[in-house]
């Protein structure tokens, strides 16, 4: 009896002990929260509202352009610049008379691809084009000798039915995807091609790709480059992948439409695209120093002088990363590769002479400023840290034209390249909300050159999907057994499924959501911290994209 009257009482003195730290705690965050944390919340509004008025005029920007184009009719690419088919004369090619169409060279970088190999090496075989004016590249940088076997085997039975395509291997991964172009390009029947056409391993171009993208090339001399739009074989697959498709969308039909049309330059990405192998050479060719290897070129070669053009309706199929994992990896190859190009090529287009003053602002404000650093930076600070801390200083004055109408507009304009998903609206701005933690943390990596900076993850493809439809006409019992036997009986890793930085993230947009609910905050923005912590600790968990089987 005597013990548990002691226990008892050591419990009460420690519970008004700790009632007395928070008190004190309390009363330290009343007194500085006022004269030095408000002050500085402030600034920090500030600053957020200067960016996002900046990320909102040049959205506004870009849509002005758009109706201007359309205005004065020259939506099209056709009627900016000559473009006339190459001779389709069957008889003479027939007859073996194909010198007027320029020699081509088609390249498929690949690694470790096992479920999409096949895929790219059969759609760059049916590329309608005489046989004696395409040489087809399979540069294989995979270290599973097993793949290696199959492509190389693949590689052998269209050349055994005369399609005229070569298996490249290389000793190293030395620069990874641009080393591997760099070495294909210096085999010795290149110097014979006029124009490279690129296509990533789960790319899957149409036969008349080459017909209607080369004679832009052919009959505009002042034009290095033609990028086609990517369109998505599995954007209907998953939540994750419907959502990727609102961004690349917006991406295709306005931000490379813009660039095209208004500055003749934009970023390359790095597929289904042709480039003029002189432009290339002039612009000094490959170059490993960034992850983003395709944009370098581009600002490269558009520093020589050289103009590009995209076609938006010349559309090549690829496959959208459909599992969490392999989609943040490509985001922080997207966002760090960038970041690090920018801090770099910086003082070049500054110093650069061939480049007009205006195309200068473009390329350093918008293109990379913009749209590749504060883009990133002003989402996950303004919103996921910024405004729920106001939240906890109600001295901060944070005007709705800042926190909720610029905002809306900015996604209503994303919105409208992608109709079919405007129910999705307001996911998608919560998964952009989280991702934008990850892509902040790659941006600041490329800025500074920290570890990861140089980091090359090959995205996962997953191939065809008809195996994982099959797995979605099991039961839900049978489904949901599936899954625990993946994540428990084979082992579940928490290091490879957790993501600290989400949770903690969703930890703290939790407390300022209860916080604002029970003190009834005058902006009321408890709704939305809620909804954004749910969205945060889902992903945190590793919930959103596809599920694989074991």
């Amino acid at each position: 009896m005597g013990v548990t009257v002691a226990v008892a009482d050591a419990l009460v003195q420690d519970g008004q002990g700790l009632s007395a730290v928070v008190e004190q705690v309390v009363h330290v965050w009343l007194m500085v929260r006022a004269p030095i944390v408000a002050p500085l919340l402030q600034l920090a509004v500030n600053v957020c509202l200067v960016m996002i008025t900046m990320l909102f005029v040049e959205r506004m920007f870009m849509c002005g352009v758009l109706i201007v184009m359309k205005l004065l009719g020259r939506s099209s690419p056709h009627k900016t610049y000559k473009w006339e088919p190459m001779n389709n004369n069957d008889d003479d090619l027939e007859l073996g008379n194909s010198s007027s169409y320029p020699m081509v060279l088609v390249q498929i970088p690949m690694y470790n691809e096992r479920e999409v190999y096949q895929l790219s090496i059969q759609a760059a075989c049916a590329l309608s084009w005489p046989a004696d004016r395409i040489v087809i590249q399979v540069l294989d940088d995979s270290t599973d000798p097993f793949i290696k076997e199959l492509v190389q085997m693949e590689v052998q039975r269209w050349s055994s039915k005369g399609i005229n395509i070569r298996y490249e291997i290389r000793g190293n991964r030395n620069g990874y995807k641009a080393g591997a172009l760099r070495q294909g390009m210096r085999h010795h029947y290149v110097g014979k091609c006029d124009y490279v056409a690129i296509f990533d391993a789960d790319f899957q171009p149409d036969p008349e790709f080459l017909h209607r993208s080369i004679p832009f090339l052919v009959h505009n001399p002042e034009l290095a480059l033609v990028q086609a739009r990517w369109k998505f074989v599995n954007g209907e697959e998953c939540l994750l992948t419907k959502l990727q498709e609102v961004s690349l969308n917006y991406h295709f039909s306005v931000e490379q439409r813009v660039g095209s049309a208004a500055y003749g330059f934009f970023g390359f990405n790095g597929t289904a695209g042709v480039w003029r192998i002189q432009a290339m050479n002039e612009a000094g060719g490959w170059n490993d120093r960034t992850t983003v290897e395709d944009m370098d070129l581009a600002v490269r070669a558009s520093m020589c002088g050289w103009k590009f053009v995209y076609l938006h309706d010349l559309e090549c199929k690829s496959e959208l990363p459909s599992t969490l994992r392999a989609y943040r990896f490509q985001q922080h190859r997207w966002s760090c590769g960038p970041a690090s190009l920018f801090r770099k090529v910086f003082p070049q287009i500054l110093k650069n002479k061939k480049v007009k003053l205006w195309k200068k602002i473009h390329m350093l404000y918008a293109f990379f400023f913009v749209r590749k650093v504060l883009a990133h930076i002003v989402t996950f600070i303004f919103y996921c840290l910024v405004i729920p801390a106001t939240v906890l200083v109600p001295e901060v004055d944070l005007p709705f034209w800042g926190a909720i109408y610029l905002p809306s507009i900015i996604t209503i304009l994303n919105a409208f390249s992608t109709p079919k998903s405007l129910h999705l609206l307001v996911f998608w701005v919560l998964f952009e909300n989280v991702m934008s933690l990850h892509r902040t943390k790659a941006t600041f990596i490329g800025l500074f050159d920290l570890g990861r900076v140089n980091e090359w993850i090959v995205t996962e493809k997953l191939g065809s999907i008809t195996k994982y439809k099959m797995s979605s006409k099991l039961s839900g019992k049978r489904s949901l057994f599936r899954l625990m036997n993946n994540m428990v009986v084979k082992g579940w890793q928490l290091g490879d499924r957790l993501n600290m930085w989400e949770l903690w993230t969703a930890a703290f947009l939790f407390f300022c959501a209860v916080y604002d609910f029970y003190s009834q905050g005058k902006n009321h923005f408890f709704i939305y911290l809620f909804c954004q912590s749910v969205a945060f600790f889902l992903m945190g968990l590793g919930y959103c994209g596809t599920f694989v089987p074991s």
